[in-house]
Order: C-alpha cells, then sequence, then structure tokens
C-alpha cells in the first residue's frame, strides 16, 4: 500500500517526470517549474502531498488556501496504481491539512476533456458547477498594458 507523505521541494524532479508520464496532463513553464513549485510549497506548507510506494513517487497532489477557500492541483495517479484508492486517500489527506488550518471548502478544475479524472469526481461526491465561469489571465507586462488601456 502506498504512504501518502508531505510533498517538498525534494520531490520535484520525480513529480515532475509522473507529471510528464500522464496523458493529456497540462503543464506551463512558469507555475509548474522547479521555482514556481517551490514558491508554492512555501506558500502553503504541509498542504500537498505525495503516494509513494517501494521508494517511488506513485502519486502527487499540490493543494493550497487562499485563507478561504482551498484548491487542488495536478491531481495525478500513475496508470499503474489507479483504482486502489491511492488518489482519494491523497484528496482525503489534504482535505483533513485544509481543516487544520480552519478551511471549509475546497474546489479543483478539470478539463473537460478529461474522462478518466471527471468520473473520478463525480462518482466520489463532488459537486460540479454549472452555475460559474471559469476565467484567467496571464500576467505580464503586454496583457496588463492592454487590460488597462481597454474602454
Amino acid at each position: 500500500m502506498a504512504m501518502i507523505r508531505k510533498m517538498t521541494i525534494e520531490d520535484y524532479e520525480e513529480v515532475y517526470a509522473l507529471w510528464k508520464s500522464i496523458r493529456g496532463f497540462v503543464m506551463r513553464s512558469l507555475d509548474d517549474s522547479r521555482e514556481g513549485v517551490e514558491r508554492f510549497l512555501n506558500r502553503n506548507p504541509g498542504t500537498s502531498v505525495v503516494a509513494v510506494e517501494e521508494g517511488r513517487i506513485i502519486g502527487a497532489i499540490l493543494c493550497g488556501h487562499d485563507g478561504r477557500r482551498g484548491c487542488l492541483y495536478h491531481v495525478c495517479v500513475h496508470e499503474d496504481f489507479r483504482r486502489h484508492g491511492i488518489g482519494k486517500e491523497m484528496v482525503v489527506h489534504c482535505m483533513k491539512e485544509l481543516q487544520k488550518q480552519q478551511i471549509n471548502k475546497v474546489s479543483l478544475i478539470a478539463f473537460t476533456r478529461n474522462d478518466l479524472g471527471n468520473a473520478f469526481w463525480n462518482t466520489i461526491g463532488w459537486t460540479k458547477r454549472d452555475d460559474l465561469n471559469y476565467y484567467d489571465f496571464t500576467l505580464n507586462e503586454e496583457n496588463i498594458t492592454t487590460f488597462n488601456s481597454a474602454t
């Protein structure tokens, strides 16, 4: 059985390799760089986890919060270890850590084309929200200037 433990920056290379091995997994160069993940882990100490079996990282979740709501990012389990409860065990670990920090709600984003992930979240009681739209904005000088000058 996999051991679930706190993720550290020393896990980065192995976690990154896991991410790269997952079909359809999307990474962003800045946020998912070693520096970006280290910044995230420092901002959210103790909430991100890895699943380890026989000394090998087979699952990972980046988990953090903004003081009001938690969010799970990059929830993944190596294909060879799926359907053994590892993903659920990691999620529960993250939930308990968020509760310790007085966070009462957690969310995540799953791409619509991620059939396996969406089936997982739907079958374990998460609510798919149809009442809101998700927006993002890439922060760079050109985009900020364009946004600022828009009428």
